[in-house]
């Protein structure tokens, strides 16, 4: 059996909405739950996806996990450290992407990954190996002295996947990876998250992509309203049905039928 890296725990985490929100949302409702007592665990080498429709608590379990945000009760262990109780330790071996990580748009790739890997500790020459490998691996090279907002969506999607992991992080969590790419950069992201796992990383992703479960997953958490609606391999999951099929089953089981 392999070696459980990161446990959630009954995870709750409610949200204050303000009155735009709850305009957005069509309620007068004053909160809203968006992870409720949610528990799993994913394993050492293994890519695990998150799946479900936006709105189903996906990102919030991510941010929780990398220690972004408090759960408001339960608790996860990363690598054996409590994210209530030693965010420090869990962020020193926890990488986190998103496509929402805003970069200084004045400064330079270069100079970003030099003032993240100081922060992690680390020395001025392992921080240069690290860059010479992961610039040149993405193709960051050649944009190393371009200011962050004169980048391409893609670049600057890069560029934030190669400064998330600058650490060489053992848990790398991402959250919606291939979410505004190309599809030759999508293909590069991929590509990296199964290199990944081939060298003993564990991988956290959420995603409402069916395809990309297919490809990159070896187990699937599908999660509606907050809560784990089911678990498992994709062939445990689907029992020779494709993925996408057996989403809306589960779905529909939940919610009726409201598709």
């Amino acid at each position: 059996m392999k070696d459980i890296v990161v446990r959630a725990d009954s995870l709750h985490k409610t949200f204050t909405l303000s009155r735009r929100q709850r305009k957005l949302e069509k309620t007068g409702e004053t909160k809203k739950v968006a992870v409720d007592g949610l528990s799993f665990s994913a394993c050492r080498g293994e890519i695990y996806g998150l799946l479900g429709p936006n709105g189903a608590g996906k990102t919030t379990t991510l941010r929780m996990l990398s220690t972004l945000i408090k759960p408001d009760a339960g608790d996860a262990s990363v690598m054996g450290h409590s994210v209530v109780k030693e965010s420090g330790k869990v962020r020193d071996c926890v990488g986190f992407m998103t496509s929402e990580l805003k970069l200084e748009k004045f400064f330079t790739p270069d100079y970003l990954f030099q003032f993240f890997g100081a922060m992690h500790g680390m020395s001025k020459d392992k921080i240069a190996e690290r860059k010479r490998d992961l610039f040149t691996r993405f193709g960051v090279n050649a944009f190393a002295g371009v200011k962050v907002g004169d980048l391409s969506t893609g670049m600057l999607q890069k560029v934030s996947l190669v400064i998330s992991i600058v650490h060489d992080p053992d848990v790398v969590i991402f959250d919606e990876p291939t979410n505004g790419l190309d599809v030759l950069t999508a293909k590069v992201v991929t590509d990296f998250l199964m290199e990944l796992r081939a060298m003993g990383k564990s991988v956290l992703l959420s995603t409402h992509i069916f395809s990309l479960a297919e490809k990159l997953c070896d187990r699937v958490g599908v999660i509606i309203d907050g809560k784990m609606a089911a678990e498992g391999t994709l062939e445990e999951l689907c029992g020779g049905f494709s993925l996408e099929d057996r989403f809306f089953s589960i779905y529909r089981d939940l919610k009726g039928d409201v598709l």
